[in-house]
């Protein structure tokens, strides 16, 4: 896999090689999501910062929905130095360190702001630390979105409501294991095969991001909408750690300041948009109910042993490092 991997890339990188000429150093990154989501749009906004403070010294090139291949490839893609950053879900990390398994953990922060705090705090620069031993240097952290149900059976006010609800989740095993706790009956499968699964009754439902349910347009073969916000999950944007070290520290700081800029900008944009992503879910005919904070309590309850259960897997010490954080963070 990972020679077909490799090669795929240099074929890739190769046709951007006339592009960056006149620059004297190329940053290429791959992700996985399309143009119009949020992410893609700061990341544009890194591009610019960069290439402007470094008087298009650097020249920053970006590829968008996988033209770089999946997620892990391109991982190992910045691993080897074959690409220089990617940005991937932080779940993928859990597969050379455990540890990144608590951050996407069930009902782990009871609301945005305090998973925001503990990311950009004390913990989540720890966390980061570990990925240099993987050959990688972590820039920060990006929003992927707060994952919320959406099915044809009926709306989600209690855990009760899931009980036998087919729905789609991602191939990860603590999500699997969360709607297995709250009584559904978890379906993993490939994002691209969602839409029509729901057109065709195959699946009831699936949880995602506002963002992703309204640019895939599940609203149009789904009935209601649940901001059960059961997950917070984030993309992990790195660089290959030969490769930042070979920077100069001005451009180490440009990178790392353009960054920090590009991920404010991003929640700006998210911001901005979660009022009109709602309005167009409802204007398309789905029923939207959003749960108040002692509604998903009871979520929460119901998932802490799937928690617990991943305290030996991610790591004792990681794990509970972790939980302290975000009772510091959210006050408690």
């Amino acid at each position: 896999m990972f020679y077909k991997s490799t090669l795929v890339l240099g074929v890739i990188l190769s046709a951007g090689l006339a592009l960056s000429a006149n620059a004297e150093t190329v940053i290429k990154i791959g992700h996985g999501t399309n143009e119009q989501f949020h992410m893609h749009r700061a990341l544009l906004k890194f591009e610019e910062l960069v290439e402007t403070g470094s008087n298009e010294e650097i020249d920053v090139q970006i590829f968008p929905s996988s033209q770089m291949g999946p997620d892990r490839e391109m991982i190992e893609g910045v691993q080897t130095g074959v690409l220089e950053m990617a940005v991937p879900p932080s779940s993928f990390f859990a597969g050379w360190d455990p540890a990144f398994g608590v951050i996407e953990l069930p009902y782990m922060y009871a609301s945005k702001d305090i998973a925001l705090d503990v990311l950009n705090g004390a913990a989540g620069d720890d966390m980061m630390a570990r990925l240099e031993s993987q050959g990688l240097v972590g820039l920060g952290w990006m929003e992927l979105g707060v994952r919320n149900i959406t099915n044809n059976t009926r709306p989600i006010a209690t855990p009760e409501d899931l009980e036998g609800v087919k729905l789609r989740t991602m191939k990860v095993p603590a999500h699997v294991a969360t709607f297995e706790a709250l009584g559904a009956n978890p379906t993993p499968m490939n994002f691209g095969e969602v839409y029509s699964a729901l057109q065709q009754g195959v699946i009831d439902g699936q949880e995602n991001p506002l963002a992703i349910i309204t640019s895939a347009r599940f609203y149009e073969v789904q009935k209601y909408l649940s901001t059960t916000g059961h997950v917070f999950a984030v993309y992990l944007p790195v660089m290959s750690k030969f490769f930042f070290d070979s920077l100069s520290e001005e451009h180490q700081a440009l990178v790392m300041e353009s960054m920090a800029a590009a991920e404010t900008y991003q929640q700006e944009l998210i911001e901005a948009e979660v009022a009109s992503q709602l309005e167009e879910i409802r204007a398309a005919g789905v029923e939207v109910l959003e749960l108040t904070a002692e509604q998903r309590k009871a979520f929460a309850e119901k998932t802490e042993a799937v928690r617990l259960q991943y305290r030996d897997e991610v790591g004792a010490e990681a794990y509970d490092n972790w939980v302290a954080a975000v009772a510091g963070a959210s006050g408690s």
